[in-house]
């Protein structure tokens, strides 16, 4: 349920109150209550529909056809009209110049499409170029770099590091359980392209489908690895499973004694919020699993991923507010993305935001050395550079870690702990004794553009 608080901004629009099904009191706004009408075809979606998770998913958009259909109906008919784009993209005036250059990037992408009603209509269409939602989902052919020659498309060595199908166990104490590879989005800067969503021309999938034999094998895993003491729920995505799927991994990790920790990964609190507020029996049962792992003397979180501040809206915070008000841990990581989120000022309002609606800043993750994603790595200067301006400017314990995640599975070091950089070259070398005693770990900036 939302909380009785009401959320206010600044415009007026078509309603004044929005119910939120299972909701005992409306939510008071005003410009965000109806932010899927400027997709013009859902402008007659009521309220009752649109925050329901179930008609959510039966709307995803997903894979190319269906993405170029939805193109052909949004955009709108001058490109140009009231955007200011950058030099690559000023050739792109019409609709069909538009969807010829997705078409053409999507041909090359390691990641397929899939994208929530909800996401699509936080993008700005008049303004479709310069959009950073837009840029983290849909390519454009022109906006695309060469690969620098050192990246791959398991950059992390993930499989390497995989003694049992669907675990990635690198660090002493704690590792990671693919429970899934389907998302209810598809970032095209995903980590593991190698393994998530429907295989593309480029890429074909190692997938992990969620299974109870293929996790019985994990769990063994688990619980033969005493040395174990915290697990990460990811794949894919936690909010594909349901709510029986969830309980099951919580409460079967939760039984074993040398597990202290267990993290559910997901996006959804920023793709598709209204599944907090509308399948009470998957809320519920993350609720469930937060408290008895607190009477376990244990600790249970939700781990999201917000990149940039217009992913939260009204939405956003009603559903943030019913995992606090049920006390459920909440943190938050951002991967740092060229043209999305690289200035301080985007920064610095994400991080103020997301720590005044109770989800805790947790990192901020150097863009990873993975395939067809080039146009939107920064180099290492740049999170230096964010660090140095925003610690100070708000609470310790709400200022995120900035960190790169070592190429070739070194796993997770500070962006400044390294050993030695070289901005000229652009080339940063770490070391993780931790991880790998005695191994250096390289990072390279993207290519002089």
């Amino acid at each position: 349920m939302a909380s009785d608080r009401d959320f206010t901004v600044d415009h007026a629009s078509r309603e004044d109150v929005v119910p939120i099904p299972g909701s005992p009191t409306p939510l008071s706004t005003s410009e965000h209550c109806r932010y899927w009408d400027r997709v013009p075809f859902w402008c007659n979606t009521t309220a009752e529909d649109f925050l329901n998770h179930s008609w959510q998913t039966a709307n995803t958009v997903q894979g190319a056809s269906k993405l170029e259909d939805f193109l052909s109906r949004v955009l709108p008919d001058d490109l140009m009209s009231t955007s200011q784009p950058l030099p690559n993209h000023s050739h792109i005036r019409t609709p069909s110049q538009f969807i010829a250059e997705v078409q053409q990037a999507i041909a090359l992408a390691p990641m397929s499409i899939r994208l929530t009603p909800h996401t699509l209509s936080l993008i700005k269409w008049d303004d479709v170029l310069n959009d950073p939602i837009r840029k983290q989902f849909i390519p454009l052919k022109s906006s695309l770099l060469p690969d620098h020659p050192k990246l791959s498309l398991d950059s992390l060595h993930e499989t390497r590091d995989s003694p049992v199908d669907g675990i990635v166990h690198r660090y002493p104490d704690k590792a990671l359980f693919l429970a899934t590879s389907v998302c209810p989005v598809y970032c095209r800067f995903c980590t593991r392209s190698y393994a998530i969503g429907a295989p593309t021309e480029t890429v074909t999938k190692h997938s992990y489908p969620p299974g109870r034999r293929r996790w019985e094998k994990i769990f063994d895993y688990i619980e033969k690895t005493p040395s174990l003491r915290d697990i990460v729920v990811s794949g894919g995505d936690v909010y594909y499973l349901n709510s029986d799927q969830i309980l099951l991994i919580g409460k079967r990790l939760l039984s074993i004694p040398h597990i202290r920790r267990i993290r559910f990964a997901t996006k959804g609190l920023a793709v598709l919020p209204m599944r907090i507020l509308t399948d009470p029996a998957w809320t519920e049962n993350i609720v469930r699993l937060s408290n008895l792992g607190r009477s376990l003397g244990k600790h249970v979180a939700i781990h999201t991923h917000f990149n940039h501040p217009r992913e939260i809206n009204w939405v956003t915070i009603a559903a943030a507010q019913k995992l606090f008000e049920n006390g459920v841990t909440v943190r938050n990581q951002t991967v740092l993305l060229r043209g999305v989120n690289d200035d301080v000022e985007t920064m610095r309002t994400l991080i103020h935001q997301l720590a005044d609606i109770n989800v805790i800043p947790y990192y901020v993750y150097q863009g990873d050395m993975v395939k067809g994603v080039e146009d939107l790595r920064t180099p290492l200067s740049t999170i230096l550079n964010l660090e140095k301006e925003i610690r100070g400017s708000i609470s310790g314990f709400m200022t995120p870690n900035f960190v790169v995640d070592l190429p070739g599975g070194g796993g997770k070091r500070l962006a400044s702990s390294f050993d030695s950089y070289d901005p000229k070259t652009g080339v940063a070398i770490y070391s993780a004794p931790s991880v790998a005693r005695g191994v250096v770990f390289e990072y390279n900036d993207p290519l002089p553009l």
